[in-house]
């Protein structure tokens, strides 16, 4: 009997070692829970970054309108004929509008 009991405490001694120090232990298990939630949500704004560029391309490749714009914007191109004004701010007036 005292072989049976002292058998069974040295199992549940292990197992118990297992659980909480052993591979696939339950802190283990706790940390990988949470490096997965961190992925998923890293890869959530991937998945949204890369939609972003997928209409950015759908839309310069399907007319000029987008293309037009964004050397407008980017490269400060003109078409011909326009013309161009640059409007420079004076630093009292933007000091007097933020106050």
């Amino acid at each position: 009997m005292k072989r049976l009991l002292f058998a069974l405490a040295s199992l549940l001694g292990l197992l118990q070692h297992q659980l909480w120090v052993g591979a696939n232990s339950l802190p283990e298990s706790f940390q990988l829970k949470e490096q997965i939630s961190l992925q998923q949500a890293s890869n959530a704004k991937l998945i949204a970054r890369n939609q972003v560029l997928r209409e950015e391309i759908i839309d310069l490749s399907s007319g000029t309108e987008a293309l037009e714009e964004r050397a407008r914007n980017e490269l400060g191109m003109v078409k011909e004929g326009e013309t161009f004004f640059r409007v420079v701010g004076d630093k009292r007036a933007s000091e007097v509008s933020s106050h």
